[in-house]
């Protein structure tokens, strides 16, 4: 690595950081559903909304790497979010609400897309390794939203009369340091010969990403990271309401279970980067679907707080790897072709807005374990991903 890269590292992680403000959706959809009296099909428009924009900017964002790099890209995505976390400091009108999550989606679409082929660029060696520590560098961001918007709504630190919403100018005073540290370093690009020799618009773009679904292993990559992310924005969404519905918490109480999530996400993270780096990323992916599947056991069938904290911890944790794995497995099959690749596997975040959408209506219908049972379809397939799992 040069000397160049190496300063990179620091600016390239704090935006890792940024990238977990996206999170903060979960628990932030569940106070603005008490606050509006929300249904749970309503409020879940929220997270699923910020997930919509996955599916219409990702592609397009590859486009736009190849043409301004992907460094300029990942600034683009900052300011975006830095706009989206601006609105809601002056109202928590419900329509307000739907263009911060909107802009906060669109921005994290541009960041995730563009920001995970420049980490490759910046660090060299074990791409899902590296990819896993940015995730736990991320998840500290994920799991720190739900304790700053509980503190806010308590009362607890001054809050400026923004209760929960305090977290909205905290995160945003983080994402302008971010933005000024990467503009301000140099980082070394390089170019990917075979999408800079080929028609780059939008269209030719679509039509090469598609062109990649027909490679097995970049389709079954494709719904993998739908189901994980689907798991993902699920749980935090819908973990605090198993907790309401069972234990009969409060809202401020069962906010808990969000940051416990994020706090086992952020610890598999930690781990994993380090287990990936001593023992196959089959037998790490393996283990985690276990965890998985335990975790759907109990919230299913969970009645008691132990047994609902484990069942959330699991997933966490079981939960936290599978982005990195499928991720890399994906570049790694097409390695000519990363924006290119990237720009799909980043769509497929689009399952934050499929499964939440599902879950809401399930969870109207027959309560919390409707929810459950969606998130166990997505744990299931990927099983069957297991033996695509190679490197």
């Amino acid at each position: 690595m040069s000397k160049t890269n190496q300063l990179a590292l620091i600016p390239v992680m704090l935006c890792f950081f940024a990238m977990g403000f996206v999170d903060l959706v979960g628990i932030a959809s569940n106070f603005v559903k008490e606050d509006l009296s929300l249904s749970d099909s309503v409020a879940n428009i929220l997270p699923s909304l910020v997930f919509f924009w996955f599916l219409i900017f990702s592609v397009p964002t590859g486009v736009l790497m190849n043409k301004i790099g992907r460094k300029k890209t990942v600034l683009l995505s900052l300011v975006v979010t830095i706009v989206s976390l601006l609105l809601p400091i002056f109202s928590e009108n419900f329509y307000v609400m739907l263009i911060s999550f909107s802009l906060l989606g669109i921005g994290n679409a541009l960041m995730q897309t563009s920001l995970n082929p420049l980490v490759s660029t910046v660090i060299k060696g074990n791409f899902a390794a590296t990819l896993t520590f940015g995730q736990f560098v991320k998840a500290i961001a994920s799991f720190m939203a739900p304790y700053i918007a509980m503190w806010g709504a308590s009362a607890t630190i001054p809050s400026f009369g923004l209760g929960w919403r305090v977290l909205f100018p905290i995160y945003m005073v983080i994402g302008v340091i971010a933005t000024l540290l990467l503009a301000s370093t140099p980082i070394e690009e390089e170019v990917d010969t075979l999408d800079a020799d080929e028609d780059n618009s939008v269209a030719s773009h679509f039509s090469k990403a598609f062109k990649l679904l027909g490679t097995p292993v970049v389709l079954l990559s494709f719904l993998g990271i739908m189901c994980h992310v689907g798991i993902d924005v699920g749980t935090n969404t819908t973990a605090p309401k198993v907790l309401m519905e069972r234990l009969g918490m409060t809202l401020n109480e069962a906010a808990f279970a969000t940051s416990l999530y994020f706090i086992f996400c952020t610890l598999g993270c930690l781990t994993g980067s380090y287990f990936l780096r001593i023992m196959k990323s089959r037998a790490f992916f393996i283990i985690s679907i276990a965890m998985m599947t335990l975790s759907m056991i109990g919230l299913f069938a969970g009645t008691t707080k132990p047994v609902l904290y484990a069942a959330i911890a699991l997933v966490g944790y079981g939960n936290s790897n599978i982005f990195s794995i499928v991720f890399s497995q994906a570049l790694l099959s097409v390695p000519e072709k990363k924006n290119a690749v990237s720009g799909l596997m980043i769509m497929g975040l689009f399952g934050g807005t499929v499964f939440p959408l599902i879950m809401g209506f399930a969870s109207d219908a027959i309560g919390q374990a409707g929810a459950v049972i969606v998130m166990a379809v997505g744990v299931a397939y990927l099983f069957t991903y297991i033996p695509q799992v190679k490197h």
